[in-house]
């Protein structure tokens, strides 16, 4: 709303009910005076659409209708490239959407619909439909020639030179940059066929590299720095049924674990990404890999959570089985890097025998080493070292009298022999020095002529006792 000369609203980087977040547009700056951001256009981009200082210039400079000038003629030429490509993958989205919605997509909307993803989420991500035609985007994009079409990974060649759309009959996708734009796609089959893969993502291109895309970032960031967290699950399918559900600060990978870049666009937006993998062995496999991966570049404030989800359940099945609630206890109670790794490594095997330990404690150390920062190597050394020796030398437990009517403990196949009191012994010898000794031989006589079995155990005190005592 307007005020005075600024505009006034809640601010888009915390949470709060009264509006706090000013804008000037003559001074050209936000301010918001309660969690104190600040900044331009440009680090507006940056900080809340989560791009790079050069990508949000660009995207500024592209609403404004503005081109930024290549440093060379090679990158001029490149990035005229790229915006032609770019031109590709958005009319093949327009025509994926199309087909969704006429006759040929109905099976993908009654997929869709059995996956209840609600019509404004399949909106909102983009749903499409891939037609199982071997020929239809040059029919329906004729303005692109074959070798635009297959530059920007759309189309394929087998060893014959024939030339076919590389998605076919599936579900389609769009995958988009941190600048919200199209630059690939992945599709999935709706029902299994023999030796057709499940999921197909595009090949690297100009526009698209696997390992430093993440999807749904674009769309994440502004809502992690809503949140303070960013969620990390295995696959786009996984990002829509949270986000079906009113979670949004979810991205994936692209069918690889995890890369350093990717770490790193993580770490761009929280401290501590939240790893949310699938509870089955392959789910966790994949969450150590990610943890392996991110050991070298563990920093000071710069690390990992990992929520484990439920054995064999993954992010749609618990939220269908439990529903949100459940998923936001878990995602709220991650553990830490270095209870994942503890945990991981101490189950991985029995450890009955000193050589298991042993080799527990060669392989804890082992992820130790891989670490760069010398502070917080350190630290994980002494932590993990910690946790070994109280897992492999418990304390043990004091020792403790008998009770009455229960036999002593026994050592080497004979009984321990229990310390008297110094003030039961004190007792003892006011009661023989007093006159009492005669009672107290008798008691023993008595004891020993109930109990046997106890005169082997006593018989060295026995036989001092008949030296000593003319009346024994």
């Amino acid at each position: 709303t307007r005020a005075g000369r600024e505009w006034k609203g809640c601010c888009p980087f915390h949470d709060e009910k009264t509006p706090s977040f000013y804008v000037n547009d003559q001074k050209q700056f936000y301010h918001c005076f309660g969690c104190g951001a600040h900044g331009d256009a440009i680090s507006w981009m940056v900080d809340h659409a989560g791009l790079q200082f050069m990508d949000a210039v660009k995207e500024l400079a592209a609403q404004a209708g503005m081109e930024v000038p290549a440093p060379d003629p090679a990158m001029a030429k490149r990035a005229e490239q790229r915006a032609s490509l770019i031109d590709v993958t958005d009319a093949a989205q327009a025509f994926y959407v199309e087909t969704l919605a006429g006759p040929g997509g109905k099976a993908a909307r009654d997929y869709l619909e059995r996956r209840g993803f609600a019509p404004a989420v399949c909106r909102e991500f983009g749903f499409g439909w891939a037609p199982d035609d071997r020929q239809a985007l040059p029919k329906a994009l004729p303005q692109f020639g074959e070798d635009m079409l297959e530059t920007a990974g759309m189309r394929a060649a087998n060893e014959a030179g024939e030339h076919y759309d590389r998605f076919r009959g599936r579900v389609m996708l769009p995958i988009h940059d941190a600048r919200g734009r199209v630059i690939a796609f992945g599709g999935r089959i709706l029902d299994k066929r023999e030796g057709v893969a499940k999921y197909l993502n595009s090949p690297d291109t100009e526009l698209f590299d696997k390992g430093r895309t993440l999807y749904n970032l674009h769309r994440a960031a502004p809502a992690a720095r809503q949140s303070g967290r960013v969620v990390v699950v295995e696959g786009y399918m996984d990002v829509i049924a949270l986000a079906n559900a009113g979670i949004a600060d979810v991205v994936a990978p692209l069918g690889t674990a995890l890369t350093e870049m990717q770490l790193e666009l993580l770490w761009r937006m929280v401290d501590a990404p939240v790893l949310c993998f699938d509870g089955d062995a392959a789910g966790q496999r994949a969450a150590m890999r990610a943890v392996a991966r991110a050991l070298p570049m563990l920093a000071p404030m710069r690390s990992l959570s990992i929520v484990r989800l439920p054995s064999g359940l993954d992010p749609d099945d618990l939220l269908r089985a439990q529903g949100k609630g459940a998923m936001e206890r878990l995602l709220d109670n991650p553990a830490s890097l270095i209870e994942t790794l503890w945990q991981f490594e101490r189950d991985a095997q029995p450890l009955a025998t000193p050589e298991a330990k042993a080799g527990l404690k060669a392989r804890l150390m082992a992820h130790v080493e891989t670490i760069a920062d010398p502070e917080v190597k350190g630290l994980y050394r002494r932590e993990l070292s910690d946790r070994f020796s109280a897992f492999a030398y418990p304390p043990r437990a004091p020792r403790q009298s008998p009770q009455p009517g229960q036999r002593a403990p026994w050592r080497g196949g004979q009984p321990v022999p229990q310390r008297l009191s110094d003030d039961a012994r004190a007792r003892l010898s006011g009661m023989m020095a007093g006159g009492q000794r005669q009672g107290l031989l008798t008691a023993v006589i008595a004891g020993l002529t109930r109990h046997p079995h106890e005169i082997s155990r006593h018989a060295e005190a026995l036989s001092r006792l008949a030296r000593h005592d003319r009346e024994a």
